[in-house]
């Protein structure tokens, strides 16, 4: 069986299910599956394609987030944000602050940046690799429930892994982090009481963890460790979504985009092509989407950029 057989089996069991007239569509060698008004479902696996074509359309909403976003239901709101001592997670909780939301920062160390924002409350010392320590978050939150959770924190190996250049503990590793770690806690505030009924868990992933798009995005393989990562981060992200939609609480399972972040530097001459931002206009579309996110979408796997949902 060809993979395309395989997608084309698994749309008509989607139109199935959903029971629309929803059609699929082929376009830059990707079945796209369309909305009965005839958007997109999915976004483009092409990231340079991707880009081009909001360029070419004046697409507003990914080329100029500010101008749909608006951040007044942050503000008076308790978030709590893992790794926010720098990158990412240091923009999301400027971005929160700066919008009147009170930040509750959950990080291994502390930077000068983060000691700027004042943040309510910083639980420090949390490896979340360690369950001890991320069992002991929620007795450490004196402020009360927390209404968002941001699962920031993550790793990614910066030497190209390939076959001649496997790191089997270096790939335990990024599962522990990027899967294991945002599980655990996750777990602890639940457990603890600490996310009510109405309240979201948002678990920042990655393209990279699409299985479908390996074959558009990584046509020589490549990178086993970050992507089996991230693979794991979004099944565990749909499982948590599965097992808490009873207690009324909603998971996003968010890309946040192509960020110009210490993380990505090592793709810093792909950036301009690519469309990468600076990392504070990802956190406006991670907190747009964070915005929008309800008990419907719960547990989909959202793309920030354009709002539209990546295929497993």
């Amino acid at each position: 069986i060809s993979f395309l057989t395989y997608l084309e089996r698994i749309i008509d069991r989607l139109r199935h299910r959903c029971r629309t007239n929803s059609l699929p569509t082929k376009k830059n060698n990707f079945y796209l599956i369309m909305s009965d008004n005839n958007t997109p479902i999915y976004t483009n696996a092409n990231q340079p394609a991707r880009f081009a074509k909001a360029k070419e359309e004046k697409n507003e909403r990914y080329l100029d987030i500010a101008s749909v976003y608006d951040a007044s239901f942050l503000k008076g709101k308790r978030v709590a944000i893992t790794g926010c001592n720098r990158g990412i997670g240091l923009a999301l909780a400027q971005e929160l602050v700066q919008a009147g939301g009170i930040l509750i920062a959950i990080v291994r160390s502390n930077s000068d940046e983060l000691k700027a924002l004042q943040p309510a409350e910083i639980i420090q010392g949390i490896d979340v690799t360690s369950d001890e320590a991320c069992e002991g978050i929620a007795s450490q939150i004196k402020g009360g429930p927390i209404d968002i959770l941001i699962n920031n924190a993550g790793y990614f190996m910066e030497a190209l892994e390939t076959l001649d250049n496997l790191h089997f503990t270096e790939q335990i590793k990024q599962i522990d982090i990027c899967a294991c770690g945002p599980l655990r806690v996750s777990a602890s505030l639940i457990k603890g009481d600490l996310l009510k009924e109405g309240s979201k868990i948002v678990m920042i992933t990655s393209q990279g963890g699409s299985i479908a798009w390996r074959f558009e995005q990584n046509p020589t393989g490549h990178d086993y460790g970050h992507h089996m990562s991230k693979a794991a981060a979004n099944m565990m992200s749909v499982l948590l979504a599965q097992e808490v939609k009873s207690k009324g609480i909603m998971v996003g399972v968010f890309h946040p985009g192509f960020n110009k972040t210490g993380m990505t530097a090592k793709y810093a001459e792909i950036w301009e092509v690519e469309g990468a931002v600076d990392a504070s206009v990802g956190a406006k579309r991670v907190f747009y989407e964070t915005g929008r996110l309800s008990m419907e979408t719960s547990g989909k796997f959202i793309n920030c950029e354009d709002g539209l949902q990546i295929p497993w």
